[in-house]
């Protein structure tokens, strides 16, 4: 089953709060829509209670995201289940009137949502996406960047499993920081030696 693209739905969610640099994105009605994107049914249910309960979520997802940028797999796989086992979803076929070339539906998959709430059906599809890619790529494929004040999560793509930046701005951002830092130590150091 090629569910992993819901997992950016978990990345959205988490990335909608800065906590280092006081940033929050997810307050009002019309922020939940615009992060349901293209889902305009779960948008269209979208209601003032959805903002607190997405941003209870978003919590509960970031502590999955920094379990695992630790290397803490364990607690990120107990900490996502028990999302899973709150916020169910199941698998849909679907085809959405699409042909093949030889005139064939091409059938595919998604992930039902029934919830009540929008948070509900945001959440779990969300989760369920993030399980997926957990379980197809590896825990170690979810991450928190590594550029300091930023907090950003992301999901590892890189064919090495060498990301730790959530883009390459913060990955040049660091690298320059850590240029400057060696410069100013070897030129500390030929000074001390003078």
């Amino acid at each position: 089953m090629e569910l992993n693209h819901y997992s950016d739905m978990a990345v959205r969610l988490v990335n909608t709060e800065q906590p280092e640099r006081g940033e929050d994105t997810l307050t009002s009605v019309e922020a939940v829509r615009e992060l349901c994107g293209t889902n305009g049914q779960m948008a269209r249910r979208a209601t003032d209670a959805d903002v607190g309960r997405l941003r209870a979520v978003r919590t509960r997802l970031r502590a999955v995201f920094g379990a695992a940028s630790e290397g803490d797999g364990t607690r990120a796989v107990d900490l996502l289940n028990a999302l899973l086992m709150e916020f169910p979803t199941s698998p849909q076929i679907s085809g959405h009137g699409d042909l093949a070339d030889d005139g064939r539906p091409r059938w595919h998959m998604h992930l039902a949502e029934h919830p009540v709430t929008t948070a509900a059906g945001y959440t779990a599809t969300a989760c369920m996406g993030l399980a997926f890619h957990l379980t197809d790529l590896g825990v170690d494929r979810l991450g928190v960047c590594q550029a300091a004040p930023c907090s950003r999560a992301y999901l590892d793509t890189s064919t090495n499993r060498s990301r730790r930046y959530c883009s390459d701005r913060c990955a040049t951002r660091a690298n320059v920081a850590a240029y400057r830092a060696r410069k100013r130590l070897a030129s500390q150091d030929s000074n001390d030696g003078t």
